[in-house]
């Protein structure tokens, strides 16, 4: 394989055309042509010399500024950048941008906190599949009072309709009569996973905030506001994205 060639959906993503999972979509619907041709996922381009097409229009495939920020995500917000029923979303606080980005994985519509933007397509693939583990942390509000057994059992693991989820860390932070404030680290995206994990154990929650996503925190980012990320926190999160490999068999 020359050096120059690249995978179709990665240069779609890194290009900021759209994520790499919707990149794949697009490909395999045949609206995306390779010099006039529908392809098959996995095929390789060269940048500058293929001619890319996406709906019958050319691409522009001279790979932009790759951007990426971080936002305070208010409460009932769509972690989208439109919907059809007219409902407020994140392109708000975006709009004003020159480079379109966009959301990093879910963060629930009435959740509020720390929410990734980019328009690095492959960043963010690599941020939300499942086999890269990247770390997320919440501070849930939950009712009532909740005892150490109940800690111990969030600690050990929590079978769900989806199979069993076992959060990273589970610490309390404050704990009255009427609600307890648990700090939960978990490693998977699923959907509601939170406020589910706190349900199996008897406590609904009353108020969730992601504070931390693969080692970049909300800080005192005040809700509504963006920051973009500085070259050393984007250079974190890919680290945090390295699968270590796997061990040879011995013996």
């Amino acid at each position: 394989m020359s050096p120059a060639e690249e995978r179709l959906q990665k240069v779609l993503a890194r290009a900021g055309i759209s994520s790499r999972r919707a990149a794949e979509k697009l490909i395999a619907e045949e609206k995306v042509l390779v010099n006039g041709h529908a392809v098959a996922l996995g095929t390789k381009i060269v940048v500058g010399v293929d001619r890319v097409t996406l709906d019958g229009r050319v691409l522009e495939l001279s790979p932009p500024e790759l951007e990426t920020y971080a936002l305070n995500k208010p409460r009932l917000i769509l972690t989208t950048l439109s919907d059809p029923q007219g409902r407020p979303t994140v392109s708000s606080f975006v709009s004003d941008l020159t480079t379109r980005v966009f959301p990093v994985g879910r963060l629930d519509f009435d959740a509020e906190g720390l929410l990734l933007l980019t328009n690095d397509g492959d960043l963010a693939y690599r941020l939300t599949h499942p086999k890269f583990g990247v770390t997320r942390s919440y501070l849930a509000t939950v009712g009532g009072a909740v005892d150490e057994a109940t800690v111990e059992r969030l600690r050990a693991g929590v079978e769900l309709t989806d199979g069993v989820a076992r959060p990273i860390r589970v610490e309390v932070r404050r704990r009255t009569t009427d609600a307890t404030d648990l700090e939960i680290v978990v490693n998977e995206g699923r959907n509601h996973l939170i406020k589910r994990l706190c349900e199996a154990v008897g406590h609904e929650v009353i108020r969730l905030c992601r504070l931390e996503y693969g080692g970049i925190r909300l800080g005192g980012l005040a809700a509504g506001k963006r920051r973009q990320l500085t070259a050393d926190e984007v250079r974190r999160l890919r680290e945090a994205t390295e699968v270590p490999p796997t061990p040879t068999p011995t013996g």
